[in-house]
């Protein structure tokens, strides 16, 4: 069993960075020491931790060394012979293979004295290892780009698993279907398998399948922006779109009109994930595009969603009063769906009644009633309210409040003794009032239900591995909106991009408007006060808009500027 180095036990590597006056001996101990708890590299540890600048590092152990420095920005990283070693084995010693001449196989790495990875190349490859020397800042991302690129090419989905996932769905009939031979084919079936589990590790919310006259892609969603993750060749793309189509119980001989699906993966015991599937005819075939539903969205944890202190403890106050309206209000895809069923899950008790009606349910959640729309079979969100009504209930939740009617049985609701939750399609909270008056809500009855209004946007969050500090003019920060006083201590960060994120960025955080109606704001719905009064009411009793919160999460160094205009900008 390998034994943590001592000061007899350095590296070459380690003594030679001792020699050249990178490091101290004492140092260099310490930060083998480290490598060896952190099961990595001593080259990658010095890196990732800003204590050897990796060129300096690169350029010199080419010169002791003589081996030849590689620019990784130089290839095409989606097409590395890296099928001759496992991904195991090029994570472990971070070791890309780059070029394959004859039984030679050339390979990247950082430190030119890790003799222990050649071997194990060499015995695994059956081919000749021999080492081109990079920079090891770049090596990471470098190892990341090849493998994402060979998870999802034709010809590296050779592992059994990819055929026999849980997968509920529809089978094929031949007798139906003309082409249910070609769904049988192996590689299509292993390749879609592959695009839906890549699309779940990576945090997709979003995957889409798009046809074109001559060339074929997918796209996934991630942190609200699409990224090209693999374009296989147009001339399967009937037979990609086909396997999911039979996966999702449609009709594979309809392509002319639209049609919705659903299809259920089983990753392991305790987790299963949905994907609602819809397909739409375009120019040059079906788009299908997939929205993963995966359970745990929606049990992050109140902490996580991104309040500030005080918006966390009126949205906690309005959700924990025995009756009242809590509206939730932004565009698609801003998270209004996993606020609500947060507060749902902190609701959700033993002795609580709760109900939901959703078009369709997105989120599935033991210990609540769900009801999915049907408007097909006369079941609307109207319609499930009266029911609803007739069951004793003490929580509900209307996916959204689309017409008066159903507007008009949630205030009633939300006046006799019930809490209710909802979502609407309004830019921030005082349109949200306006709106309701002018759907035929009668503004006595908004004031004397609604509790709290709140609007949201997701913003993306900076990697906090390789943020910088960014420099503005003044004039641009002041024309941001931050004040000319906090200038001068002001510290904000800029996205940068490295192997932990993409493209600087890692996961997304909710940015809110809180709105509660106080006494003059109750007052000026009765008097039939507009948007913009509403607004600037609010904004003189302190509740900050969008635009101020996104701020207020520039200056925390949560997110860049860049990414609040893009999400707060009207």
């Amino acid at each position: 069993m390998a034994t943590a180095p001592t000061d007899n036990q350095l590296s070459g590597f380690a003594k030679y960075l001792v020699q050249e006056g990178l490091l101290t001996e004492n140092e260099a101990i310490t930060h083998s020491q480290e490598a060896y708890r952190n099961k990595t590299s001593l080259i990658s540890h010095l890196v990732s931790g800003k204590l050897v600048d990796s060129a300096q590092v690169a350029s010199k152990a080419s010169a002791e060394y003589g081996v030849p420095i590689f620019d990784l920005d130089s290839i095409d990283l989606r097409s590395l012979p890296i099928t001759y070693i496992d991904e195991k084995l090029i994570r472990k010693h971070r070791a890309l293979p780059l070029f394959k001449r004859g039984k030679t196989l050339f390979i990247a790495l950082s430190d030119p004295t890790n003799l222990m990875a050649l071997d194990e190349i060499k015995f695994q490859s059956r081919l000749h290892p021999e080492t081109i020397l990079v920079d090891e800042s770049k090596l990471g991302k470098a190892i990341d780009t090849a493998l994402e690129a060979a998870d999802t090419t034709m010809s590296s989905l050779l592992d059994e698993d990819l055929e026999n996932l849980d997968i509920t769905g529809g089978e094929e009939d031949p007798a139906k279907n003309e082409v249910a031979s070609d769904l049988d084919d192996a590689p299509i079936v292993r390749f879609v398998n592959k695009i839906l589990l890549d699309a779940i590790k990576k945090g997709a919310s979003d995957i889409h399948m798009e046809p074109y006259e001559k060339n074929f892609r997918i796209r996934f969603r991630a942190d609200g922006m699409l990224h090209q993750v693999a374009a296989p060749p147009a001339n399967i793309s009937t037979r990609i779109i086909s396997r999911v189509k039979v996966m999702a119980k449609m009709d594979i001989a309809e392509r002319r009109v639209p049609q919705d699906g659903r299809i259920k993966m089983t990753i392991s015991k305790h987790r299963a994930i949905d994907f609602r599937v819809n397909t739409c005819p375009t120019l040059f075939g079906e788009k299908v595009v997939l929205r993963i539903l995966d359970p745990t969205a929606a049990q992050i944890g109140i902490e996580k969603l991104g309040f500030e202190p005080d918006q966390q403890q009126l949205f906690l106050s309005a959700i924990n009063k025995p009756y009242g309206l809590v509206l939730v209000t932004g565009p698609t895809g801003s998270g209004k769906t996993v606020s609500l069923y947060t507060g749902l899950n902190l609701l959700n008790s033993i002795d609580r009644n709760i109900s939901t009606a959703e078009d369709p349910v997105e989120i599935t959640v033991e210990g609540i009633n769900q009801v999915n729309m049907n408007p097909k079979a006369g079941l609307t969100f109207a319609g499930a309210l009266r029911a609803f009504l007739r069951q004793d209930p003490d929580v509900i939740m209307v996916g959204e409040i689309r017409d008066l009617e159903t507007a008009d049985i949630a205030v009633k609701a939300a006046q006799t003794g019930h809490l209710v939750l909802s979502t609407l399609h309004t830019n921030d909270a005082p349109q949200t009032l306006n709106r309701l008056m002018q759907m035929g809500v009668a503004p006595f009855n908004i004031v004397s239900a609604v509790n709290l209004i709140m609007a949201q946007r997701l913003a993306r969050r900076l990697c906090e591995y390789c943020k910088i500090p960014a420099n503005f003019p003044d004039n641009i920060l002041l024309t941001a909106g931050f004040k000319a006083e906090e200038l001068s201590a002001l510290k904000i960060f800029k996205p940068v991009g490295c192997e932990h994120c993409t493209l600087g960025y890692k996961g997304r955080v909710g940015i809110y408007q809180v709105m509660t109606l106080s006494e003059d704001m109750r007052r000026l719905i009765l008097e039939g006060g507009n948007a913009l009064q509403l607004a600037e009411l609010a904004k003189a009793e302190g509740i900050n808009d969008l635009r101020a919160s996104g701020l207020n999460k520039v200056r925390m160094g949560i997110t860049s500027l860049e990414e609040i205009d893009r999400v707060t900008k009207e």
